[in-house]
């Protein structure tokens, strides 16, 4: 019988302090039932909006997971077992499964899909092939609907979803300001990423930075909410677009947070707000893909990892996520 080890979600996390929220398990796998697949994990994707499915909260984009429960998140490895004739053993697959050894999912509800096992680097679907990216694409082209020469701003620009926003903004043709945490992280948005401006929100004045840009900022990817938003909405060019991909901001209070302080300026801007999810888009992956593959082979998308070896090591990987420790697309390797 084969042992698993999995991550179990014993009570909802105060603020980020996981290790007293979540424990390391062991169980001996079951068998599995027709439908089920089960996933020998190499990967797992560390993601801030898995930190809703934590909280008691009850009105977040998905119900909170039980109190017992194994955590779960984003899983890439080949099927070890299958009951199900679409995923057969020794595929390659990327879905929602379990923080484990071993993921045990029913495809149509994990969102399970055999992804391209001869890419150079399989970590590229949790990058920039994967589902960040998609959030990236759909955020800036179709939601914030920036248009060449127009200015858009991102937060969190230097995590995995913001600094691919920021490239798929600069290839659409916008002039582009990331928001991020330090000089270190500002230099990488610079030389590595590409944007016209950085501005460090934890040693500049942010409003200050963005009132010099002319004619105002278009379009703002905001993946944090809080007072950034409140300094981002005073800056906003009329008829302006925020596209409110995360909240991360708020991720870790058990209640509702007010609203922005300058929400005032959504009616004095004639601004449109909107919020999205990627798993509303998950049945357009194939729609999306060529472009970003394209950008991929053109050296125009890319995006660093911040690897963690061992499963054992998720919360460590997990807190430098979301304390902004890290840079780039944030993994655990759990197996070769």
């Amino acid at each position: 019988m084969t042992t698993n080890r999995f991550w179990r979600l014993d009570r909802h996390p105060q603020g980020h302090d996981f290790a007293s929220a979540l424990s390391l398990q062991q169980e001996s796998l079951p068998a599995l039932v027709d439908g089920e697949v089960r996933i020998r994990a190499q990967y797992l994707s560390m993601d801030a909006g898995t930190r809703m499915w934590m909280s008691p909260r009850t009105d977040g984009y998905q119900p909170p997971l039980p109190l017992g429960a194994k955590m779960s998140g984003l899983v890439l490895g080949p099927v070890s077992e299958s009951r199900d004739p679409a995923f057969p053993a020794g595929a390659l697959v990327r879905g929602f499964g379990q923080w484990a050894d071993y993921a045990t999912v029913t495809p149509a509800l994990s969102g399970l899909e055999i992804v391209d096992a001869e890419v150079a680097d399989i970590r590229d679907h949790f990058g920039a092939l994967g589902m960040n990216a998609w959030t990236a694409y759909v955020g800036v082209k179709e939601v914030a609907a920036v248009q060449p020469g127009e200015w858009i701003a991102v937060s969190a620009a230097a995590g995995a979803t913001g600094s691919m926003a920021c490239q798929a903004a600069r290839n659409l043709g916008a002039k582009v300001i990331g928001i991020a945490g330090g000089p270190d992280k500002c230099r990488h948005l610079i030389d590595r990423i590409g944007v016209d401006m950085a501005i460090d929100y934890k040693g500049e004045d942010v409003a200050a930075r963005l009132a010099t840009v002319p004619g105002g900022v278009n379009a703002y990817f905001d993946n944090v909410g809080g007072p950034l938003l409140d300094a981002v909405l005073p800056n906003m060019a009329h008829y302006g677009r925020v596209a409110v991909c995360g909240m991360v901001a708020a991720y870790d209070n058990d209640a509702p947070l007010p609203g922005p302080a300058r929400f005032d300026q959504v009616l004095m801007r004639r601004l449109r707000i909107e919020g999205f999810f990627i798993p509303d888009f998950l049945h357009r992956g194939a729609e999306f893909l060529p472009v970003l593959r394209q950008w991929v082979d053109e050296g125009k998308l890319r995006v660093e990892f911040d690897q963690t070896e061992g499963l054992e090591n998720v919360l460590v990987a997990y807190d430098r996520m979301l304390t902004g420790k890290s840079t780039g697309k944030v993994l655990v390797k759990v197996a070769d």
